[in-house]
């Protein structure tokens, strides 16, 4: 899947764990509401990548920042149902230098437009209900916000209450609008500094608004 500013690689050991290493080393926090990681080494981020890259459920990819040429992130597809006409959008650890970037929008709205291109109705974005920015970025990308699934999982040793939200395919179009105006180079000044906020383009679709942001 390749963007304006993005390019989505099915995640391969070889060709990208080395690289995503050292995207994210140093920075643990990446992981703290995660099931996996951090990760220690380089042979163990790798052993990871190794095991993740040969499931169908779930399935990575790699994000490459075209703008800087690196490969800077990693997102997945989960709990992927064709039969129902659902897909969730998870795993997603950007390095700091693809975060608060175009590419990472762009990366989102790729994996969006994929899924309800290829005829999926809903689509997912779950995440720890502590976990304050990704409840905020789930709204911003045009996620409504359905509830909170309480003691829904043990993570790391640790109680977690799941925050639910989802996108339909009859929102799809107003999404579709809202993130090419963002996207489009004529959104961003000389500096590169954003004219329309994306969060203001999709609140005009989404049908529920998260109360904790």
């Amino acid at each position: 899947m390749t963007g304006r500013y993005a390019q989505l690689e099915p995640l391969n050991a070889e060709a990208h764990a080395a690289l995503l290493f050292r995207a994210f080393e140093g920075q643990d926090q990446l992981w703290h509401y995660m099931y996996d990681g951090p990760f220690s080494s380089s042979a163990q981020f790798h052993r990871w990548v190794r095991d993740v890259e040969t499931k169908d459920d779930p399935l990575f990819y790699a994000i490459k920042n075209l703008e800087t040429g690196h490969i800077e992130g990693v997102a997945s597809y989960l709990r992927i149902a064709p039969e129902a006409g659902s897909i969730e959008v998870g795993s997603i650890t950007f390095g700091p230098a693809l975060q608060r970037t175009r590419a990472a929008t762009d990366a989102m709205y790729l994996m969006m437009q994929w899924a309800f291109e290829a005829g999926y109705r809903r689509y997912e974005w779950k995440c720890n209900a502590l976990n304050m920015p990704s409840r905020r970025a789930a709204q911003r990308l045009g996620f409504s916000y359905e509830g909170i699934f309480r003691q829904a999982a043990v993570v790391k040793g640790r109680n977690r209450d799941t925050a639910w939200f989802a996108a339909i395919d009859a929102e799809w179009p107003g999404l579709r609008e809202a993130f090419e105006a963002w996207l489009s180079p004529a959104n961003f000044d000389a500096e590169g500094k954003q004219r329309e906020r994306l969060g203001d383009l999709t609140s005009l679709v989404r049908v529920s608004s998260d109360p904790m942001t």
